[in-house]
């Protein structure tokens, strides 16, 4: 049956059901559970790089051991998608069941492993190998898991109840982001300076406990019944990879879903609940227990709407729901975090608007400065200005000078030069920068740009509904898209072919936005510009989609 032929419910599917009954529950409960710690295990890297910088990679500067550890907390997003391609296979070709069993054992063990690793200082250069290897595995089960999770609840699910079954599975991201800021958040606060020491390494060996609650769970779960009569007749796929990627009828199929589906929905959550976090904490200098407690309450707050949006496509449709939600996210984001400024830090918003800064620079002598080894000199005018804006994360606006001529700073009325220090001997360069760097400090107090957020001046109401906001954008766009995923594609390669672009697109489009989106702004200066990245994309979704997929709500999966 053709991918894009819509198929009605008929009577070969399951019956519709009034109720959730007890195995539906037990199917959902177990299926969810293991995924929310298969996140808050992937989750717990991303929230400890600071300290996993200093334990595994100290021998570099400091700088550059944190840019090893985002490297590595990026290895396990560049790998979902192959995670996406064996495990998908295995599922198609063995079951979902033991496919999605091996996916949580992989990762609770690897996450474990993580929080008994001796440190760079006990077996030297062995740490930071073995903790990218741990990485890459879980970024492999992660790949498989969640293909199998929404897989064995859609196949499970009444008809007409799909969008609603499969959204317990949507929160799992979510839930789990929300427990590892938890877990992390108590043990910070039982264990105070000894947490940075030994105490980060509970949360990982929590995992522990975690992987044996879910295991003994999933395994008083049966096959798929769907999967278990496709076995029956013979009508199982000896190559699914094959029909999945090398066949266009279901290859175009892939593309489109991954590019006017996966894409925007991945930026927008990874906008919502990553971004947003990493946007407080460096941009607008919110210390990082309350800029954490923030994300933590607007993901309680906005949780639930997963359920709301997974129900309500049910009753309109997916492609609807999340159109809206990529247009509206692409809309609303410049407003929105332009309104977090305000209420999160007024004094930065204050300063912007009375006392902007300008740099003044000949272009040919500024550089993207990026410098993962720690061996690069940015030594000239241009790049000496841009770096004291960068490291104070200060919004600027950028005038050309005339060639060869030394950039200056502009803060309101004060003019500072910068010095051209190409030529000048370490020692000289040194002396000289410590004097600007004074300057530029004495200059940016006097414009009224702070060091840090005032935490009496934060207006946590305001603050609190924007992040919320920011977070049912996500519910609109993930919600539905478990069940658009599932529909699309028949049942003997359908691990498989919804597997792949989902990870690409969250793994990818997703996973690298904060990196991406931080290195626009440190190219331009403006501290907004990075949303252009999550706006085009979450845009050419919406065209892609609308026009080009169809829609998905009625196609009985059973056939």
């Amino acid at each position: 049956m053709s991918n894009g032929t819509a198929r009605t419910a008929t009577a070969v599917g399951t019956p519709q059901q009034q109720g959730m009954t007890k195995d539906e529950r037990r199917v959902i409960f177990a299926s969810s559970l293991g995924t929310v710690f298969e996140w808050y295990d992937f989750y717990l890297y991303g929230s400890l790089a600071p300290i996993i910088s200093k334990q595994f990679f100290a021998g570099v500067n400091e700088t550059t051991a944190f840019i090893f550890a985002l490297l590595a907390f990026a290895a396990g997003f560049a790998v979902r998608p192959f995670g996406a391609i064996i495990f998908g296979r295995l599922g198609d070709m063995i079951g979902r069941k033991y496919t999605f069993l091996i996916t949580i054992l992989i990762m609770g063990v690897s996450t474990a492993i993580v929080g008994m690793l001796p440190a760079y200082a006990a077996i030297g250069v062995a740490a930071p190998i073995i903790l990218i290897v741990l990485r890459l595995l879980q970024g492999l089960a992660l790949g498989g898991e969640y293909g199998g999770a929404a897989t064995y609840v859609a196949e499970h699910a009444p008809q007409g109840k799909r969008g609603y079954y499969t959204s317990y599975i949507q929160t799992t991201a979510t839930l789990g982001l929300f427990l590892s800021l938890l877990v992390i958040l108590g043990c910070r606060l039982a264990m105070g300076p000894a947490f940075d020491d030994w105490g980060w390494r509970i949360p990982f060996l929590l995992s522990i406990l975690l992987l044996a609650i879910s295991v003994y769970i999933r395994l008083q779960l049966n096959e798929s019944p769907v999967f278990k009569k496709m076995k029956e007749e013979g009508k199982a796929s000896r190559a699914p990879l094959t029909e999945s990627f090398l066949r266009w009828p279901n290859l175009k199929i892939v593309i489109l879903i991954l590019l006017g589906g996966t894409a925007g929905q991945a930026v927008v959550w990874y906008t919502g609940q990553f971004y947003a976090l990493f946007f407080m904490l460096q941009t607008l200098k919110v210390d990082g227990t309350t800029a954490n407690l923030l994300i933590a309450g607007s993901l309680a707050i906005g949780t639930p709407f997963f359920l709301v949006f997974g129900w309500l496509s049910d009753k309109i449709g997916r492609k609807p729901i999340i159109m809206l939600g990529c247009l509206i996210a692409a809309a609303t984001y410049f407003p929105i975090f332009k309104a977090l400024t305000q209420y999160a830090n007024p004094a930065i918003f204050e300063a912007q608007a009375k006392n902007p800064v300008t740099i003044v620079a000949d272009p040919a002598q500024c550089s993207f400065q990026f410098d993962p080894v720690g061996k690069a000199r940015f030594t000239s005018s241009c790049d000496i200005a841009k770096s004291a804006m960068a490291k104070r994360a200060i919004n600027y606006t950028n005038e050309v000078a005339p060639a060869g001529t030394a950039a200056t700073i502009k803060i309101g009325p004060t003019i500072i030069p910068a010095f051209e220090g190409t030529s000048l001997p370490p020692a000289d360069f040194k002396t000289q920068f410590a004097t600007f760097d004074k300057t530029v400090t004495e200059a940016v107090k006097t414009a009224g740009y702070p060091t840090k957020a005032d935490p009496a001046k934060i207006n946590i109401p305001m603050v609190l509904l924007l992040l919320t906001i920011l977070v049912i954008y996500v519910t609109m766009v993930y919600g539905p898209i478990a069940a658009w995923l599932v529909e699309l594609f028949p049942t003997r390669i359908r691990y498989t072919s919804m597997s792949l672009p989902y990870h690409i697109g969250n793994g990818w489009f997703g996973g690298f936005l904060p990196t991406t989106a931080f290195a626009m702004v440190a190219a331009t200066g403006d501290i907004y510009y990075g949303l252009w990245y999550p706006i085009v994309v979450a845009l050419m979704t919406a065209v892609l989609g609308t026009f080009f997929l169809p829609e998905t709500k009625d196609r009985d999966i059973h056939a």
